[in-house]
C-alpha cells in the first residue's frame, strides 16, 4: 500500500535537500528521492555566491560548509585584456562566497535533510509521475535492485533539473527561452594557489575563468561559443589550453600546475517554467536554467527552495489557496531573476562588448566603489538594472572624469 505524504521531492541535490529540510522543518512529512547515493560527483560550477552564503547561515549549515576546508573567497578580478576590475562580490554583512565539491556540498544537504526529519531514499528511480483527474498524486518508482513501489503525497515537488522527469510528466509552459550559447570545459588543478580569488579574464569569442575549492585544488574553466562547439570537442585540451595562452601571465602559472582529473563538459539553454499546477511545484534547473558563465545555479537553487518550501507551508496551514501562494513564488522568482538572466546571455555570447559598454567598464576601472557594484552584480546581490540604471552610469562616468 502507498504512504501518505505531505510532500515528495524528486531529486536531493541544492535545490531538492533545501527544499525537503524546510518543510520537514516546519513539521511537514516529507519524502526526498534521488537516482544518485552521496556522496557523488555532478557537472557544477561549484560557487556559492554571497546570497547563497546567506542561505546557508540561516539554515545553520555555513560552519558545516566552512569545516570542509573549502577556501572563502573575498575578491573577484575581471580581466579584459587592455584593463582589469578587481572588486569586493558581497557586503559587509555577507562578504565571501565558497566554491565546494559537489561531493561535499550534496552529502552535506543531504544529511541535513535527513536530520530534519526528511525520509531520505538514495539510488531510487522514478519511473512515473502518477496524475489523477488532471492532478499529480505521487510516485512509481524502485529503488536499485528492488521492486516497484508508489509513494502519494500532496504535493510532488521536482528538483530533478534540466532533463526532470517531474517536468516530462506536466509538460509546463516555457517562456523567456535562450538558446545554447557557450561551450565550457573544467578540470582541477594542484600547486595552482588562489589566494582568495576568483578570476576570469574574457577575450574575444572566447574566456575562461579560475577559483578555488577543496582539498587545495582550483577549478580552471575555458569556453567559447557554442557555434564552435562540433569544430573544437576533438580536442578539448589543446583549444582549453589555447584559451588559456590568450592570457601569459595566467598561462604561465598554469604551466606550474597539475592536472588532477579528466575534463568535464556542459552547455545549456536558458528557459523558465512555470514553477506549479494542480499536485505539483517545480524548483531549481527544473524549473529556470540561465548558463552558467555568472554561476549562479546553486543560490537560485537555495532561493527557490526557501520560496517554494514557504509557499507550500502557507497552502498547507490554510493561510493561501495552493495557486496564490506559488503563484507569487514564480513573480518574485522572475522579477528576481530576469536583469541577470539578460546580462548573463549577453556574457555567454561570447561577442565583444559593444562601444558604449566597453566605454563603461572602462570608467568603472580603478574607481573602488564601481569595481565593487560589478562584482556584485555578477555574484547576484545586485541588480544588472540598478548597475546599468542611467543615474548609475552617469556617477561613474563623472567620477572617470574626476580622476587625474
Amino acid at each position: 500500500m502507498a504512504s501518505q505524504y505531505d510532500a515528495i521531492v524528486v531529486g536531493a541535490r541544492c535545490a531538492g535537500s533545501p527544499t525537503a529540510m524546510l518543510l520537514a522543518r516546519k513539521g511537514y512529512r516529507v519524502l526526498a528521492v534521488d537516482r544518485a547515493t552521496f556522496p557523488s560527483d555532478t557537472i557544477s560550477t561549484h560557487l556559492i555566491h554571497p546570497p547563497g552564503v546567506d542561505a546557508l547561515k540561516r539554515w545553520g549549515l555555513l560552519e558545516r560548509v566552512a569545516a570542509t576546508g573549502c577556501p572563502p573567497i573575498d575578491t573577484y578580478v575581471f580581466d579584459f585584456g587592455p584593463f582589469t576590475i578587481t572588486g569586493a562580490p558581497g557586503t559587509s554583512e555577507s562578504p565571501i562566497s565558497y566554491s565546494p565539491r559537489r561531493t561535499v556540498l550534496d552529502k552535506l544537504l543531504v544529511d541535513a535533510a535527513a536530520e530534519a526529519g526528511v525520509e531520505v531514499r538514495e539510488a531510487f528511480t522514478v519511473e512515473d509521475v502518477m496524475v489523477e483527474d488532471g492532478r499529480v498524486i505521487g510516485i512509481r518508482g524502485h529503488s536499485r535492485g528492488g521492486s516497484p513501489v508508489t509513494e502519494k503525497a500532496r504535493v510532488v515537488i521536482g528538483a530533478d533539473g534540466l532533463h526532470s522527469t517531474v517536468v516530462r510528466a506536466v509538460e509546463p509552459e516555457q517562456y523567456h527561452e535562450k538558446p545554447q550559447l557557450l561551450a565550457g570545459y573544467y578540470t582541477y588543478w594542484s600547486n595552482l594557489p588562489m589566494k582568495g580569488r576568483f578570476e576570469t579574464y574574457s577575450r574575444p569569442f572566447q574566456s575562461f575563468a579560475a577559483w578555488p575549492t577543496n582539498d587545495d585544488m582550483t577549478l580552471v574553466i575555458a569556453g567559447w561559443q557554442f557555434k564552435e562547439f562540433e569544430a573544437r570537442k576533438s580536442d578539448i585540451e589543446g583549444n582549453y589550453r589555447r584559451v588559456i595562452d590568450e592570457a601569459p601571465a595566467f598561462a604561465e602559472r598554469l604551466r606550474g600546475a597539475k592536472r588532477e582529473e579528466r575534463f568535464f563538459g556542459m552547455t545549456v539553454p536558458g528557459y523558465f517554467r512555470k514553477p506549479y499546477g494542480p499536485g505539483w511545484a517545480l524548483v531549481g534547473d527544473a524549473g529556470y536554467n540561465k548558463d552558467f558563465i555568472t554561476a549562479q545555479g546553486i543560490q537560485d537553487a537555495f532561493r527557490d527552495a526557501e520560496l517554494c518550501a514557504t509557499a507550500i507551508d502557507e497552502s498547507f496551514a490554510g493561510k493561501r489557496s495552493f495557486d496564490d501562494a506559488m503563484a507569487d513564488y514564480q513573480s518574485v522568482r522572475d522579477e528576481h531573476v530576469l536583469p541577470l538572466y539578460e546580462f548573463t546571455a549577453q556574457l555567454a555570447s561570447q561577442e565583444p562588448p559593444p562601444p558604449e559598454m566597453r566605454a563603461l567598464l572602462h570608467a568603472v576601472h580603478g574607481n573602488p566603489d564601481a569595481m565593487d557594484g560589478f562584482a556584485r552584480v555578477t555574484a547576484g546581490v545586485t541588480s544588472p538594472a540598478e548597475f546599468f540604471a542611467e543615474d548609475n552610469v552617469k556617477r561613474i562616468f563623472a567620477a572617470a572624469h574626476r580622476s587625474p
